[in-house]
């Protein structure tokens, strides 16, 4: 029996856009929308290249550039045009939308098409906010009898104080990147996991649909 791809993963569970790992660290993913720097004219090529830097220097945290390049995946756009193509009254029009069809799914065959995105992954530590996870729900669990209930709750605590941290960073890094002129926004649980579940199966990414629920994504 083939491991799942959980087992290969060091995120424990994704929760309100967060990425728990199993050391109890957290990640927050920022996707920042690409520009084409050969096109600006170099005084623009020289701010966001300023900009970028007074980003940099103005973070105290280190973050991860991740850059992902793979063929596009057109399926739903593919399926839209053949819902047309099937609603089409008028022969002239069906024939010619199918020919449009058939022109698409050519053109992005053998990764012609390449679809590239760009995430800023920003960390956070529970120990940063003086916290020994270990040592702190072992107390509890003693001191409240061992009760489950009560450990989980401690844990939930503990999860919303270092997300209201986590959400500052990227917070200020969605900032940054806007004073480069950049868009960035920060991924959905949904988003989070999807993008999880296209980074350990690269080829059923290319095409078709990715699982709607959460626990098919990670599996």
């Amino acid at each position: 029996m083939e491991p799942s791809t959980q087992s290969f993963l060091k995120v424990k569970d994704v929760k309100d856009g967060v990425l728990i790992l199993d050391n109890g660290d957290l990640r927050g993913v920022i996707q920042v929308s690409p520009v084409n720097f050969a096109l600006k004219s170099e005084d623009d090529q020289m701010a966001l290249m300023y900009g970028f830097q007074v980003f940099l220097n103005s973070l105290d945290f280190f973050c991860q550039i991740v850059i992902q390049s793979r063929p596009m995946n057109i399926t739903a756009y593919l399926d839209r045009i053949k819902q047309l193509q099937e609603g089409q009254s008028n022969e002239l029009l069906k024939t010619m939308t199918s020919s449009y069809h058939e022109f698409i799914k050519e053109l992005v065959k053998g990764e012609s098409v390449m679809a590239k995105k760009f995430y800023l992954v920003i960390p956070y530590s529970p120990t940063e906010a003086g916290i020994d996870v270990t040592v702190e729900k072992s107390f509890w669990a003693w001191l409240m009898g061992k009760k489950a209930n009560a450990v989980k709750q401690l844990e939930e605590q503990y999860f919303e104080k270092c997300r209201v941290s986590l959400l500052q960073r990227m917070e200020l890094a969605i900032l940054g990147m806007k004073r480069c002129q950049l868009d960035a926004f920060a991924l959905s649980t949904e988003e989070a996991v999807a993008l999880l579940w296209q980074l350990h199966h690269p080829t059923e990414a290319e095409t078709g649909y990715a699982p709607e629920t959460a626990p098919e994504l990670l599996t």
